[in-house]
């Protein structure tokens, strides 16, 4: 399960994770971050809740990173350990900007 709250200000939009990025949720987060990314020029994705990313959620993460690099930034707070061993055995963590 993943529960996404969303707020948009001024072209900045955030995504607040909280559950499990996987198969069965990647394509609820493709969805909500297709809809944000035309209005928005930078997009937090706030991982404080964040448990766990599949293969499935990489390919969307990286998906919207490729997109907002054409359009501004894209930046990742609040990554826990086990989210951010994954971004480093994957190399992730040089390609996503996490502060």
């Amino acid at each position: 399960m993943l529960n996404i709250r969303k707020t948009v200000e001024d072209g900045q939009g955030c995504l607040s994770l909280e559950g499990r990025l996987d198969t069965a949720t990647a394509p609820e987060l493709e969805k909500e971050l297709s809809c944000l990314m035309p209005d928005v020029s930078t997009l937090t994705l706030d991982f404080a809740g964040l448990d766990y990313v599949s293969s499935a959620g990489l390919r969307v993460l990286l998906s919207a990173q490729k997109t907002m690099s054409r359009q501004g930034e894209m930046k990742l707070t609040n990554v826990n350990a086990t989210v951010m061993e994954i971004f480093e055995v994957t190399g992730f963590s040089d390609i996503l900007k996490i502060v």
